[in-house]
């Protein structure tokens, strides 16, 4: 399939997927009318997040790069594991449309329906690497209390075998999502149906 086979997507057909009444660009900008014909093509569905952004173009395009850089983009730290990070700042901060989205995504990438599930609920009880278990104990932290991290906490990481890039990462990916999760829950972003059932 070319990009040029990707079917085009209407604004119309879009509703924006938050508690907020705001419309879609009409006729959406070439770019994001490809964007969301790949995502229906290879996903079957449009994240409702790139929808949600999508009544500013310019800021779903910066959200989207930051996005595909941060959890798809080269790295020490597996796609998994970034997704672990995502769920587990989710799941600390509430939000309904990541843990959702995030856990489907574990789910997937692990082919371990439980895991995603332990994910959302507690990641103290899943089934995890002791890499893992300190990867998101600092992952915790970084959501939680960040100013409180110290040499020590970095330190602790390293021992575990990541290196400098791979914390670069680490702290890179909780903190998007704590920033993420804070404008979903803000405005009643709704997660696509479909995550619900996926991987299960």
């Amino acid at each position: 399939m070319t990009e040029t086979d990707f079917p085009k997507i209407e604004s119309a057909s879009l509703k924006h997927p938050t508690a907020l009444n705001l419309s879609l660009p009409d006729p959406l900008p070439d770019d994001i009318q490809e964007l969301f014909g790949k995502c229906q093509s290879k996903l079957g569905l449009i994240p409702n997040v790139l929808i949600a952004f999508a009544h500013r173009p310019d800021k779903l395009r910066a959200f989207s790069q930051m996005y595909n850089e941060l959890m798809l983009g080269e790295s020490g730290v597996s796609k998994l594991e970034r997704e672990m990070i995502a769920v587990t700042v989710s799941s600390i901060n509430s939000c309904w449309y990541c843990q959702v989205a995030h856990g489907a995504a574990v789910r997937e990438y692990s082919n371990k329906p439980e895991l995603g599930e332990s994910m959302v609920m507690n990641y103290r009880y899943a089934d995890l690497t002791e890499k893992q278990r300190i990867m998101l104990d600092f992952a915790t932290k970084v959501a939680k209390s960040s100013s409180e991290i110290g040499e020590g906490d970095r330190q602790q990481l390293r021992d575990a075998g990541f290196t400098e890039e791979d914390i670069w990462d680490i702290c890179e990916v909780a903190a998007f999502f704590s920033m993420s999760n804070r404008m979903a829950s803000a405005t009643g972003m709704q997660p696509n149906p479909e995550y619900h059932s996926t991987a299960r």
